[in-house]
């Protein structure tokens, strides 16, 4: 019995074990339980095969969509609330829209509109990620689930969950919007989308060695007597790239 409590429920360590037995009315030491299941090859400790919430993210990367709303202070007296999305498989980045009021019908076009690109740049999403913010109603999950992909809820209270959203994120606020005065959601959206080209085709990422998510690095520099960079300049200036000249 205890090999096969075993084997049935991955997460139970010899203590899970133990009680449910108690439950049944075995009654034996949890040092007994330990003991059977080190005979057997069984690792006592909980979470002997199945993957922890840190290493499910990381397994299936190549499938999974983390969204995410953040909020932008705009000096008309608004503020604006941004959707991002990112690809955790190249940490691609896409900023569907913003808008100053997330109400259902919006974020279930956003939904939609995000699909359509997914299906243009041929990319599958299995799983998308997000928290328990009230904009993500029901039917904003439905589109998903309707195109088969399985929507998963962060815990409350646990940004860790969705921890590579909420870098980019940060990311954002501190290399643009902390440094930029934003007029209106015109304007949000237009230095939005001039960062979004920059994260995804310029700047480097550790998780992909420094490479860009939709840019590969180059070859070795080889002749340093003709080596020459130019800094191209976005966003009126407050972000840099640099290039090497033709």
């Amino acid at each position: 019995m205890v090999l096969r409590l075993a084997r049935e429920n991955e997460s139970w360590g010899y203590r899970r074990i133990h009680g449910e037995l108690a439950l049944l009315g075995i009654v034996m030491a949890p040092s007994t339980v330990w003991e059977i299941l080190k005979d057997a090859g069984i690792d006592p400790a909980p979470r002997r095969d199945g993957p922890g919430w840190p290493e499910f993210p990381r397994s299936q990367a190549q499938g999974i969509l983390a969204l995410d709303f953040f909020a932008a202070d705009l000096l008309n007296d608004t503020k604006a609330y941004v959707l991002a999305v990112i690809e955790h498989g190249n940490r691609r980045v896409r900023v569907p829209g913003a808008t100053e009021h997330p109400v259902q019908s919006w974020v279930v076009q956003q939904a939609r509109n995000l699909l359509m690109d997914l299906g243009d740049a041929g990319t599958r999403a299995k799983f998308v990620l997000h928290d328990r913010d009230a904009s993500f109603t029901q039917a904003f999950d439905a589109v998903f689930q309707a195109a088969g992909i399985r929507v998963t809820r962060s815990a409350v209270q646990a940004p860790r969950m969705n921890s590579i959203t909420e870098r980019w994120i940060g990311s954002c606020r501190r290399e643009l919007l902390d440094r930029t005065l934003i007029w209106n959601l015109r304007h949000l959206m237009i230095v939005l989308r001039e960062y979004e080209d920059f994260y995804n085709s310029h700047r480097p990422h550790r998780a992909l060695g420094q490479a860009a998510p939709l840019r590969p690095l180059p070859g070795g520099v080889t002749d340093l007597d003709h080596f020459r960079v130019r800094r191209h300049d976005r966003v009126g200036g407050v972000i840099h790239e640099y290039r090497l000249v033709a």
